[in-house]
């Protein structure tokens, strides 16, 4: 059996400068994971080690380069699940941990929880020795900029992984600093399982990006893993619950997919989609137009 990874920075807006720097970004990441798949690392750590390289490139919206709420703050959200035990973990509304993505896995694995927020998952994180920071060391420069501009709410390019291993277990993991402008505590879909992210080995795993409201609403990685029970293939099924997110949820975002062959699927409805995947030993990259993959 072969291995898979895909990877996405986001979907929405994109300023044409920025195109190049993404799709070196999304590249990188796909590389820190096939490095562990490649030597038989499990799926787990292959979207932990991609989702992270994401978080510390700061033209990402998730860990250093999260977008600020209204209060001028990064409130960070992440999750990941493993495919194979069907186990999980999240956490949501942080601002001083760097790694959210790991500190997820730690939920994950260390507690009988699937999801700590806020303060509470700060003092989890404490005790676990994850490092913690200051707020402020998470903010960038532009990201602070655009807050005293006072630029409205955007800013939904929520970064994620899904993988396949050559034992043939699948994951995924997501991380996000939510929209720009948004009410302090407000969480959306990234740290939902079903909705921002979701894996089963029986069918595969699926990571969401865009407004959180309407893919909660639509459930909508939970409905893209499903509809590979068909039969058809990871595109067709990355497709059929857009169209259903999008007419029914009136929802605006994307989906990277994965199924348990290592067929990928990438689709959205938003102007750009940024991902990079594996083709054979090729790690291909683009800001994708549209909505099939390229």
């Amino acid at each position: 059996m072969a291995y898979g990874l895909v990877v996405h920075g986001g979907a929405g807006l994109l300023r044409s400068d920025d195109h190049e720097a993404v799709m070196l970004g999304c590249k990188a990441a796909v590389e820190a994971g096939r490095a562990f798949l490649a030597t038989g690392g499990s799926a787990v750590d292959a979207v932990e080690a991609a989702v992270r390289t994401l978080e510390a490139n700061p033209i990402f919206n998730a860990g250093y380069g999260s977008v600020l709420t209204s209060e001028g703050k990064a409130e960070m959200d992440a999750l990941i699940m493993d495919g194979s035990t069907f186990k999980i973990g999240a956490v949501a509304a942080v601002t001083r941990v760097q790694h959210p993505v790991t500190l997820a896995r730690a939920v994950m694995e260390r507690t009988p929880h699937h999801l700590l927020v806020g303060a509470g998952a700060e003092q989890f994180a404490a005790a676990e020795s994850i490092p913690l920071v200051e707020p402020a060391a998470m903010i960038t420069p532009e990201r602070q900029h655009e807050f005293e501009s006072r630029l409205g709410l955007g800013g939904h390019d929520t970064v994620g992984a899904v993988a396949l291993d050559l034992s043939g277990h699948v994951a995924v993991a997501v991380s996000t600093g939510g929209l720009r402008g948004k009410m302090p505590g407000r969480v959306g879909d990234s740290p939902i399982v079903g909705a921002g992210a979701y894996a089963d080995d029986m069918l595969g795993a699926a990571c969401a990006t865009g407004v959180g409201e309407g893919i909660m609403r639509a459930l909508l990685t939970f409905r893209a893993v499903d509809a590979l029970s068909g039969g058809g293939s990871a595109q067709v099924a990355a497709e059929y619950a857009l169209d259903i997110f999008g007419q029914r949820f009136g929802g605006d975002g994307g989906l990277i997919l994965i199924d348990r062959d290592g067929g990928i699927g990438i689709a959205h409805n938003s102007p750009y989609m940024s991902a990079a995947w594996l083709d054979g030993d090729q790690v291909r990259a683009a800001v994708v137009h549209g909505r099939r993959r390229v």
